[in-house]
This record gives structure tokens, C-alpha cells and sequence, in this order.
């Protein structure tokens, strides 16, 4: 597969705009499939061991592929092992707490993996241009260190963290919002909101990139992934992703030979007396 670290944010570019759209040569992209496949495999000895957890957080401008990404991953997935979450605005119950309070009860357990759309970066990224308290309220230095602990703390308690920001051009995202408009299926998601993020996309790209520079971390980094051709994209995020599960459980745990023994003795008795 292609070496993620080409992808991985790099803290002499710290804006999304140096970072490419389109992979440059799509020629060696990591088979899809056989990605999708790995991860299933890799998931269930995970799960089987139980002992480790997976965090898959994915970031992007409106239309990025988000979803289409986090179901493609999920193909071949055992789906008691898997779970997926989308966090919107802050509402109710959710601003009446700190911003990590919603994001806890969603957290894989051991033996899991969870994907997230959009995350607690939200609350540095998003919130920033549209709070949800007073203005003058928030400390976001305070937030960035509070991320930072956060995911040390995931990783210290045996979770491996994977942000990705899905990189698409300002060309092709307002060519597959024009198209959502097309979709009876997608248009009804759309809203005075979405007018508002179009027009402050430059904006919201500059505090993306600063989020992204504050809480990026070797044990817990984000790879920036051209985003403008979503099977490139899909490619790119399964094969590094079945990379980092089979680092996590390469293997099943050994099984008790002697319950072994003793249930094939039991099954084989009963089969010879036709019981």
C-alpha cells in the first residue's frame, strides 16, 4: 500500500489548501476490496481478543463522502463489533454539559470499533464560526489541550485514534452539492444553515486547519486524504485502516484445548447414538 505518511499532516503545511485534492498517480492505489476484506478479518480477531479498541474520526467540508466512507469501511465488518455516530450541533441536554460529554457514552468498548462523523473536533472547528454559547465564553486553547488529553488518554487505555479530513476542492464540493438538490433522498438535509457554511467555507477551512495543527499527535494524528474521486479516497482510508487492525490483533487467541477436547467428545458421542 502507499505509505500514509505522505498523507499525515505535516506542521510545516498548516493549511488544508497545501494539501492535494487528487492523488497524484492513481496507478499503485491499494485494491479496495481486498482492503475491505482485511478489515473484516482483522475486526473479528479483534473482537475476539478483546483487549483493544479502534476510534476511526472523519472530518470533512459539506459533501466530502463522509457517510459513503464509513459504509463502504463497514462492508465486511461484523456488525456487533461495529458502530457509527454522527454528531450535529450541540443541542439540549448536550450544551448544558462540557463538549466531551456526549462524545463518552459512544466510545468503543474493547474488542470494538466505532466511526464517528464529525467528532469532538467540532467544537473547535464548527462552534468557532457558529457558537452555541456566548462568544466571549470560550477558551479554545483550553479545548485544544483538553482534545489532546483526551485522546492521550484513549490511546494510554489501549484505543488506537485515526482522524481523517477528507480533502475536496471547492469545484467538486459545489458540483455534489448541486447534485444532492437533484436527489429526493438527499435534499431534504439541506437548510439556511448550508447557505451560511458555503459562504464561509474559506473561513471554516482556516479554523479546520488550525484544530488540525493544535491536536494533531503522533499516537493519535490525522491524515489528510484527497478527497475530489471518493473511490481514491475509500482506497487510501480502507487499506490504512486494515493496516492499523492488523498491527492491533494480528492473530486470534489461542483456544482452551481441554473445553475443545471435551466438546467434541460430547457432540461425537451424541452423534454416534443418534441423540
Amino acid at each position: 500500500m502507499r505509505d500514509m505518511k505522505a498523507y499525515t499532516w505535516n506542521r510545516k503545511r498548516t493549511a488544508l489548501g497545501d494539501y492535494p485534492y487528487k492523488v497524484s498517480s492513481a496507478g499503485d492505489l491499494p485494491d479496495l476490496d481486498e482492503s475491505l476484506k482485511q478489515i473484516g478479518e482483522y475486526q473479528r480477531r479483534l473482537r475476539a481478543n478483546g483487549r483493544r479498541s479502534l476510534l476511526l474520526v472523519v472530518h470533512g467540508p459539506d459533501a466530502s463522502g463522509k457517510d459513503s466512507l464509513i459504509r463502504t469501511l463497514a462492508t465486511y465488518m461484523d456488525p456487533t463489533g461495529f458502530h457509527a455516530w454522527s454528531f450535529s450541533r450541540p443541542s439540549g441536554m448536550e450544551q448544558r454539559h462540557d463538549f466531551l460529554w456526549r462524545i463518552v457514552p459512544c466510545l468503543p468498548a474493547a474488542g470494538e470499533v466505532a466511526a464517528f462523523n464529525r467528532s469532538h473536533h467540532e467544537a473547535v472547528m464548527a462552534e468557532r464560526l457558529w457558537p452555541v454559547h456566548d462568544p466571549d465564553s470560550y477558551d479554545w486553547a483550553g479545548r485544544y489541550d483538553a482534545i489532546r488529553a483526551f485522546e492521550r488518554h484513549l490511546v494510554r487505555e489501549g484505543t488506537q485514534v485515526i482522524k481523517i479530513w477528507l480533502n475536496v476542492s471547492e469545484n467538486e464540493q459545489a458540483k455534489r452539492l448541486l447534485k444532492r438538490l437533484e436527489k429526493a433522498r438527499k435534499r431534504w438535509k439541506f437548510d439556511g444553515a448550508d447557505l451560511e457554511a458555503w459562504r464561509r467555507r474559506e473561513d471554516y477551512h482556516q479554523i479546520a486547519s488550525e484544530a488540525i495543527t493544535a491536536t494533531h499527535a503522533d499516537k493519535a494524528p490525522w491524515w489528510i486524504i484527497p478527497g475530489d474521486n471518493k473511490p481514491e479516497a475509500r482506497a487510501l482510508v480502507a487499506a490504512a485502516l486494515a493496516e492499523r487492525l492488523a498491527t492491533m490483533a494480528p492473530d486470534y487467541p489461542p483456544p482452551d484445548e481441554d473445553a475443545l477436547s471435551a466438546y467434541r467428545t460430547l457432540l461425537a458421542d451424541r452423534y454416534r447414538n443418534g441423540r
